[in-house]
């Protein structure tokens, strides 16, 4: 597989085994990989890069069918999609071990790349990543969405539904809801269906993959969140072998990267600078304080 370096104004775009994946390297310091949640992008992360890139080169990547990553032209796995950050880590000549970030999506990515390549993987921090399989409720709302999506595109209702109690709080803050809709709105149609379908509706429990996942993880969850709660999250990393869990402010899956940014950065950072330090001192309390907004 040849390396890929077209140039774009956000970034670069590499070939991986899922097609063309733009990445974008902020920072610098030992290597991370930044990997959003599913109807966004890249840009999630972006109220905390300053304070990450601080500790971290970070290695951010805009998905399949996300962002300015387009159609993976075929259907994939969550296994494909760690193998596709491989792909990425490979061509960019990263050969140490990467502390794993990821958002929903991303951390059902982490998980799969923590367990199938742990040589490559320092810590796993999952925000909102939910690790069982869609509820059937959920589900069927999925399957009902797709084909509409697939015809009309980003149309008022989808976009409405995560900004208002999808992926952020029912009452959102206006800019927040501003980021998830651009993002959702910016994304390639054929690209967002296949996602839809492929890291959606056919999402897999991850419950026996937790054992297999031996790197210091943080499990973290919003406090407000109706589909991965805390007591969930702390039931999960009682089935990993060196697992905490820790709650922020925050509504939805996405919600903790906008309006928590300052606290989920300290956080992250902290537990980068001593991961069992943090895992030592965490019993799923949550976080000490209401961040202030940038």
């Amino acid at each position: 597989m040849s390396r890929a370096d077209a140039e774009t104004p956000n970034g670069r775009r590499i070939t991986t085994r899922l097609g063309a994946l733009r990445v974008r390297e902020v920072g610098s310091g030992p290597p991370a990989v930044l990997w959003h949640s599913l109807f966004v992008d890249s840009t999630t992360w972006q109220r905390m890069e300053s304070r990450l890139g601080a500790e971290r080169q970070l290695i951010v990547l805009d998905g399949p069918g996300h962002g300015s990553s387009g159609d993976a032209g075929r259907d994939y796995t969550l296994d494909d999609c760690a193998g596709a950050a491989s792909d990425v880590l490979d061509q960019s000549g990263v050969t140490e071990p990467v502390d794993w970030l990821g958002n929903a999506w991303g951390g059902h990515v982490g998980a799969a790349f923590a367990a199938s390549e742990p040589d490559r993987c320092r810590t796993l921090t999952a925000v909102c990543a939910p690790v069982h399989a869609l509820e059937p409720a959920v589900r069927r709302q999925m399957r009902a969405s797709i084909p509409v999506y697939r015809l009309l595109g980003p149309i008022r209702p989808f976009v409405k539904t995560l900004t208002h109690g999808g992926l952020l709080s029912p009452h959102p803050d206006p800019e927040d809801a501003q980021v998830v809709a651009d993002a959702f709105r910016r994304a390639d149609r054929r690209g967002m269906a296949r996602a839809m379908t492929c890291v959606s509706l056919r999402r897999v429990d991850l419950t026996p993959t937790l054992p297999a996942v031996g790197v210091p993880t943080l499990m973290i969850a919003a406090a407000d969140d109706p589909l991965w709660r805390p007591e969930q999250a702390r039931a999960a990393v009682r089935a990993m072998p060196r697992a905490a869990a820790i709650t922020v402010p925050g509504g939805g899956h996405v919600e903790p990267l906008l309006r928590s940014a300052p606290l989920l950065a300290q956080i992250i950072t902290d537990f980068w600078r001593d991961p069992p330090g943090v895992l030592a001192g965490s019993h799923g309390e949550p976080a000490s304080r209401e961040p202030r907004r940038d």
